[in-house]
């Protein structure tokens, strides 16, 4: 390599400023500009800046291979150790954490304030965790909360259900996207009651439902929307309400990151309880306990209802399908594609998916893997499952006779992605994403027959003065 120091620092410095601007990918590309000019120190300064702008962009799989690759050189590089530890914190991977965490508290000679106070929340999770398995009983999940014992206070002012769940209408939906609109909330006992119904409905479905668009219906698919529920409000003012004509599949990722993420929850599964033609969902990665006691779901719903809730929640999670396909044609799975070849869509049907997310397998892979613009398979940029290239791609649509892969999951600046010769798109619809990425969304219109996607990008709209990760027990510091 030919050092040329003064070049590398001014492309490192132009990646802090991209940073700053919160233009993270600009970041990372002037950093590894950088290093390809960098020596020694230097050297190592721009690749913990990188691994810090792979954090922000949820490369955490990235962000740690630039942390051991530091280490290689320079095992005393404290900063090292705390890029690793925050994104193994942020996969949920909390001892992991601790013990890098702690390695850099070695270093410092327990004199960092912020490391200390780091080790301090690793410590309260891993022993939540623990406690929660010591008192957990195999029965839980199917302890139903009785509405009967949940009174309405008289100055409730919202939708109500006062005799059985078909009163829940289109209408009733509308009142109930005003209601939160106004800031307002669900009573308790409505939300259990929509809660427990939607868990029944989606229980009966298979991993993979198989869904026949009729010729004469435009079918919407919408990606990720991270409890920007200022934004789906908007994404049905420009298409139009969920409807037997215009029915829409939302690909998981619902919640977390967001603020609003039970306003979104709680209108998804009301539409899906009032028609299941019209509203379909499936499951992503962050409709996960896992996920959710870090990006700020647990803090959610537990401020706005309870614990009984919450738990309801991730009952009603476990029994989301996996995936869809859309007229034998088009397959939408909120991830992406497998480690190994081979797999089949039957085979699919036999997983159980009546449990949390796995850290590995067919489900894992569903629910965590990207596609990458290089053939074959490779390691994942989050830090699991694969990235798979154009060749896995085309090869298991040909296998399962399908045309199209939609998936979601990965922030695209405008809205959306089609890679693979055609054959791949991400579709993703959390415009701003956490109210500081500048993207736009974007969703999908199929319509029936010929199945040709046609893409409708959006930009964010205002809402209440209320941050991103508002409920995450400050584990958004780590971000």
């Amino acid at each position: 390599m030919i050092s040329n120091q003064p070049e590398a620092e001014k492309l490192k410095e132009l990646g802090n400023e991209q940073f700053k601007l919160s233009n993270f990918q600009k970041a990372i590309e002037l950093y590894t500009a950088a290093l390809e000019k960098a020596t020694g120190n230097q050297r190592l300064v721009c690749l913990s800046n990188r691994a810090f702008a792979h954090i922000k962009m949820e490369n955490y799989g990235l962000a740690i291979i630039d942390a051991d690759e530091i280490l290689k050189e320079d095992s005393g590089f404290i900063k090292a150790y705390y890029r690793k530890g925050s994104a193994f914190l942020l996969l949920g991977k909390f001892d992991d954490a601790r013990k890098e965490f702690k390695r850099a508290d070695t270093l410092t000679q327990g004199k960092d304030a912020d490391i200390q106070a780091k080790l301090k929340q690793i410590k309260q999770a891993i022993y939540e965790r623990e406690f929660a398995k010591s008192i957990e009983r195999p029965d839980e999940a199917s302890e139903p909360i009785d509405i009967r014992d949940i009174s309405v206070e008289q100055g409730y002012d919202g939708p109500r259900i006062d005799n059985d769940i078909s009163e829940v209408t289109p209408e009733w939906c509308e009142n109930l996207m005003n209601h939160y609109k106004d800031q307002k909330k669900l009573h308790k006992k409505y939300a259990v009651m929509i809660l427990q119904n939607v868990g029944e409905i989606l229980k009966s479905q298979q991993n993979v439902v198989e869904y026949d668009v009729p010729k004469d219906l435009e079918f919407t698919v919408c990606g990720d929307t991270h409890g920007q529920f200022f934004d789906l409000l908007n994404i049905f003012k420009i298409n139009g309400n969920p409807s037997v004509k215009r029915p829409y599949l939302f690909n998981g990722d619902f919640v977390d990151r967001g603020s609003w993420s039970v306003e979104v929850m709680m209108t998804l599964f009301a539409w899906k309880v009032c028609n299941p033609d019209i509203m379909h969902l499936t499951r992503g990665n962050h409709e996960s306990r896992n996920m959710n006691k870090l990006y700020g779901f647990e803090g959610e719903v537990k401020h706005k209802y309870d614990d009984k809730v919450y738990e309801l929640f991730q009952t009603v999670f476990n029994y989301l399908p996996l995936a869809y396909t859309l007229s034998k044609q088009v397959m939408v799975v909120h991830g992406g594609l497998f480690s190994n070849d081979g797999v089949t869509i039957s085979e699919l049907q036999k997983i159980n998916r009546f449990r949390e997310i796995p850290e590995g397998g067919p489900m894992a892979d569903m629910l965590w893997s990207d596609p990458i613009k290089q053939n074959g398979r490779h390691p994942s940029k989050r830090g699991i499952s694969i990235s798979f290239g154009p060749d896995i791609a085309h090869k298991f649509l040909n296998e399962n006779g399908l045309s199209l892969l939609v998936r979601s999951h990965e922030m695209k600046d405008q809205g959306y992605e089609v890679e693979a010769d055609g054959r791949v798109i991400t579709i993703f619809s959390a415009p701003n994403y956490c109210d500081q990425m500048k993207n736009k969304g974007a969703f999908i219109i199929f319509k029936g027959g010929d199945m040709k996607p046609k893409f409708i990008q959006f930009d964010a709209v205002e809402h209440p003065k209320l941050p991103p990760m508002a409920y995450a027990r400050n584990y958004g510091m780590f971000m």
